[in-house]
């Protein structure tokens, strides 16, 4: 496994995975990173912070966007490097914790083959529980340092407590996996494998209203300038 770093701003990074992604926001104060990779993905993520000129126990805080294997598999690993506080919408914080199993998703017809297909090449193993520092709710701020602060964005649907974070002074959304965009391609979707298809797709409706210039998803490549109007063409209905 390996991971490409990508700056997308000066205090922004972009952590491709060959599974799912990572993004390390960076301030003189702390680190923050949004989600955290399969399980394993803990040494690629520290060889990142220190490319970029920084510790392990320079991460303040982890915030997961969902309870999923590609996003939290590493989180328990990486919540031991020092002070690190763990944040997650606290409809997903029973799955993280591993408390109770988290719901299977509610697969469409045509998604079955994709389905079947992407868990073949998934480890067997499962996410080791971790802590939830912090339960967040819709509209919860969360500070980065130097002033700058983020807002938690509920957008329930592809898990129950799916969460996504925007920086409305950055104009930068995480959209964890509520909004995808197609390997290799140009194309803004829905994302797939939602435990209630309906709420996602309102899910996607509104973080498409947010202010965004930077779109950050959990997968496909980030979209770097003008995301906002291309986020709305592609939440609506044809």
């Amino acid at each position: 496994m390996h991971v490409d770093l990508i700056p997308l701003l000066p205090r922004l990074s972009f952590l491709r995975f060959p599974v799912g992604h990572a993004y390390l926001w960076a301030d003189q104060e702390g680190l923050t990173l949004i989600d955290t990779g399969m399980p394993g993905s803990g040494p690629l993520i520290a060889e990142a912070i220190r490319r970029l000129g920084y510790r392990t126990e320079d991460l303040r805080r982890v915030v997961l966007t969902h309870f999923h294997i590609d996003h939290a598999g590493s989180a328990a690993e990486i919540a031991e490097w020092g002070a690190v506080e763990v944040l997650a919408h606290r409809a997903d914080a029973p799955f993280i914790r591993g408390q109770v199993e988290g719901p299977p998703p509610n697969l469409l017809d045509w998604e079955r083959p994709l389905w079947e297909q992407v868990q073949a090449g998934l480890p067997e193993e499962t996410v080791a529980p971790v802590r939830v520092d912090r339960e967040l709710d819709d509209g919860d701020v969360i500070e980065l340092g130097s002033g700058v602060t983020a807002t938690a964005v509920a957008a329930p649907g592809h898990t129950p407590g799916s969460v996504a974070v925007h920086l409305p002074a950055h104009r930068v959304l995480f959209t964890g996996d509520a909004i995808a965009r197609v390997p290799h391609g140009e194309q803004i979707i829905l994302g797939v494998f939602n435990v209630d298809p309906a709420r996602a797709t309102e899910s996607f409706a509104k973080l498409a209203e947010l202010d965004t210039d930077i779109a950050c998803f959990g997968h496909g490549e980030p979209v770097v300038g003008g995301a906002g109007p291309r986020l709305r063409t592609a939440a609506r209905p044809d």
